[in-house]
């Protein structure tokens, strides 16, 4: 099984896959509303702005599993997401990132390494994955790493499609 092969749902409910995104870069990240984490959305929906006609998306997985901080519906998620950060990349259903409920897909996600060499569980809101178009994990970025930091944004650059 492959990252493209795990089945995921849109923040809407609809079905769906890193398939659907099959040839582009991701960065793969775990969000939340009230954190003080929170204002990297506008990093992450620059980012977008700027890599998403290079083959890039962020996808972003709203999950509740760090005091509470993503509380919200479906629905409320979309709308403080659009009219707080003008967010336009895909958001999914909320999401275990951690523990006995882990997605799948973070399951996978969470064998990889950061640049100390630790793997293991996400840390807090904001932690980041970026897939490469092959559809193989490139990196690891912890929460505090901003979406606009020199070391994420070459590791962008060198996984967008050719």
């Amino acid at each position: 099984m492959t990252l493209y092969d795990i089945p995921l749902r849109t923040l809407t409910g609809e079905p769906a896959s890193l398939a659907d995104y099959r040839g582009k870069a991701l960065l793969v990240v775990n969000v939340a509303s009230k954190c003080g984490l929170t204002p990297q959305y506008a990093g992450l929906e620059r980012l977008q702005q700027r890599y998403g006609d290079r083959g890039f998306s962020v996808l972003g997985f709203p999950s509740n599993q760090f005091a509470g901080q993503e509380p919200g519906t479906a629905e409320e998620i979309a709308t403080f997401c659009s009219a707080t950060y003008g967010v336009s990349f895909p958001l999914f259903e909320k999401t275990d990132v951690n523990g006995a409920d882990r997605h799948p897909l973070y399951a996978a996600l969470t064998a990889t390494e950061d640049a100390e060499g630790a793997a293991g569980d996400i840390q807090w809101n904001f932690e980041k994955f970026l897939i490469d178009a092959g559809g193989e994990v490139a990196g690891r970025f912890r929460p505090r790493t901003e979406p606009e930091a020199e070391e994420l944004v070459g590791a962008i650059e060198a996984a967008l499609p050719a």
